[in-house]
């Protein structure tokens, strides 16, 4: 599974929160950079970001001049950060929630920088779509469910543990698709065999 890590720019650049937005302009414009991330001032404050929507929506479509305002005046701080752990799906997810066009990459120190553009042509979603990739990963987990439970028996604990497993990717795929589960894949091997349907510990197994 791809990670933020994967995908994220290497290449980025921090500037000062006390430089001038001309700076950032010549900074941003030397590398053919969107933003660029403002510094902390010591280790335990917040990472910032400035961006150039920043510098076109409140410097330039204002007539100020860039070599009087200050970075701090106009980024974004502290702005939300990604993991690098982070599956791609999540961080687009993140990306959604808080309608977001790029983000700094962070685990201690900054490691890099995630934008849309990247998610668009770095991820493999056009080649393993993440539903595709959960049904795979469903009808896996249900054909070790069914050999566990044949060779460790139904009322095993084993067995228990891997229809929570079935359970667990049934209800993530029903989220990916947002549809609603009638039934398990559980409650087809309990029509199967009947006497599985009072054996979990703290819950019913089958919802017959």
């Amino acid at each position: 599974m791809l990670t933020a890590a994967d995908i994220m720019t290497k290449d980025v650049a921090t500037i000062r929160s006390s430089a001038t937005v001309a700076e950032a302009v010549r900074l941003m414009k030397a590398r053919d950079w969107q933003a660029l991330i403002v510094d902390r001032r010591h280790p335990q404050d917040a990472y910032g970001i400035i961006t150039e929507s920043d510098i076109v929506y409140k410097v330039i479509a204002y007539g100020k001049d860039p070599n009087q305002v200050r970075v701090y005046e106009v980024m974004t701080k502290p702005c939300i950060v990604v993991n690098p752990d982070l599956a791609v799906e999540y961080v687009a997810r993140l990306f959604a929630d808080h309608h977001l066009l790029r983000a700094p990459v962070i685990q201690g120190t900054l490691l890099g920088i995630i934008s849309l553009d990247d998610i668009l042509a770095r991820s493999n979603f056009l080649e393993k779509p993440r539903t595709v990739i959960l049904e795979q990963q469903l009808q896996e987990e249900i054909r070790k469910a069914r050999t566990v439970c044949d060779h460790k028996g139904i009322r095993s604990e084993d067995c228990a543990a891997a229809w929570d497993a079935v359970d667990e990717l049934q209800s993530e795929l029903a989220h990916q698709r947002a549809e609603r589960v009638l039934k398990t894949a559980f409650d087809e091997f309990c029509d199967e065999y009947p006497e599985a349907r009072d054996v979990r510990m703290f819950d019913t197994w089958c919802s017959g």
